[in-house]
C-alpha cells in the first residue's frame, strides 16, 4: 500500500511542480509572486472543460486552445494591469501595490466564475477517465501516469526554452539583472509580458493534465494557490529545479501520509512538515541565505 501511495504522491507531485514552475517563472523575472495564480488554473480547468464538453475535442486535443489562451490572458494580464502599477511604484523602497493588484485579481476572476457558472462542482467524462494499469501490485490511473508525461515533457521543453533560444536568454538576464539587460537593448518591459504569458501557458497545460481525473469548481484555485506558493518556497524562491522537486515532495508526503491520518487531514501534515522544514532550511532547498 505504502508503494502505491508513494507512486500516485510522485504521479500527483509532478502537477504541483508544474503548476509551481510557472509561479516561479514569474518570481524569478519579476520578483512578484502572482497571487491570482491558483484562479488562473481554475479558469484553464474551465477553458479545457468547454473544449470538452462543448466542442467535444479530446482533453489532450485542448491543449491547443488553452495554452495560446492562457499565453493571451497572462500577456495582457501584465501590459494592462501589472505593468502600470510597477512603473508607478519604480522608485518606492518597499512596492507592494502588484502584490495587491494580484491577491484583488484572483479574488474577482473566482467571483465572476461563481457568478457565471455557479458554485457546482463539474467534470468530464472521456475514454481515459476510468482506465487503469495494473503493474504487478500497483494500480495506477492511467490519467495520472498521462499527466506525469505531460509535466515532464513541458519542463524539458521549457528548460530548452530558456537555455538554448534567444528569448529565453532574455528572460534569464532580465531575472539576473533588469537595469544591465536594459543597458544591452532588451526591452525589459516587453520580456515582463512574454513571462507572464509564459508562466500562464504552464498553467494551463497543468490544469489540463488535472482535467481527467479532478473535479472542477470556481473556489478550486485557493487549494492549489497555496499548495503552489507552498511548493516554491520549499524549493527555493526564483529556483526552477526546486519548484519541480519541491513538487515531487509534496506529493510524495501528502499521498503517503493519507496511510496514517483521514485524507482530508494530509493537506494539514503537508503544511505542518513544511513549517518544521522552514526552521531548518528558510530559504529553501535550493535558495541562497539572501532569499530567507
Amino acid at each position: 500500500m505504502l508503494l502505491s501511495l508513494f507512486v500516485d504522491g510522485v504521479l500527483i507531485g509532478s502537477i504541483f511542480g508544474l503548476i509551481a514552475l510557472g509561479l516561479t517563472l514569474i518570481f524569478g523575472v519579476m520578483r512578484i509572486i502572482n497571487f491570482a495564480h491558483g484562479a488562473l488554473l481554475m479558469v484553464s480547468m474551465f477553458l479545457g472543460f468547454q473544449c470538452v464538453s462543448g466542442w467535444g475535442l479530446n482533453p489532450y486535443v485542448s491543449l491547443v486552445v488553452v495554452v495560446p489562451c492562457m499565453f493571451v490572458i497572462g500577456y495582457l494580464t501584465q501590459r494592462i494591469l501589472i505593468q502600470p502599477v510597477l512603473k508607478k511604484e519604480a522608485d518606492v523602497r518597499e512596492p507592494v501595490g502588484a502584490l495587491v493588484l494580484t491577491f484583488g485579481f484572483g479574488v474577482i476572476v473566482e467571483n465572476t466564475f461563481l457568478a457565471i457558472v455557479g458554485p457546482n462542482f463539474k467534470s468530464i467524462q472521456s475514454a481515459l477517465s476510468d482506465q487503469m494499469v495494473n503493474l504487478g501490485p500497483l494500480i495506477i490511473a492511467v490519467p495520472k501516469i498521462y499527466a506525469f508525461l505531460l509535466a515532464a515533457v513541458v519542463t524539458l521543453l521549457f528548460y530548452l526554452f530558456l537555455q538554448k533560444s534567444d528569448l529565453g536568454r532574455n528572460i534569464r538576464a532580465v531575472g539576473q539583472d533588469r537595469n544591465a539587460a536594459r543597458l544591452m537593448g532588451i526591452n525589459v518591459e516587453q520580456t515582463f509580458c512574454i513571462a507572464f504569458g509564459v508562466g500562464l501557458a504552464i498553467l494551463g497545460t497543468a490544469g489540463i493534465a488535472l482535467l481527467p481525473f479532478y473535479n472542477i469548481h470556481p473556489t478550486m484555485g485557493s487549494i492549489f494557490g497555496v499548495k503552489a506558493f507552498v511548493t516554491v518556497l520549499l524549493g527555493g524562491l526564483g529556483s526552477i529545479p526546486g519548484a519541480i522537486i519541491g513538487g515531487l515532495l509534496i506529493g510524495i508526503v501528502e499521498s503517503v501520509s493519507t496511510a496514517f491520518v483521514q485524507s482530508t487531514l494530509a493537506p494539514m501534515v503537508v503544511l505542518y512538515a513544511f513549517l518544521v522544514f522552514l526552521f531548518f532550511r528558510p530559504a529553501g532547498l535550493f535558495g541562497s541565505r539572501h532569499d530567507s
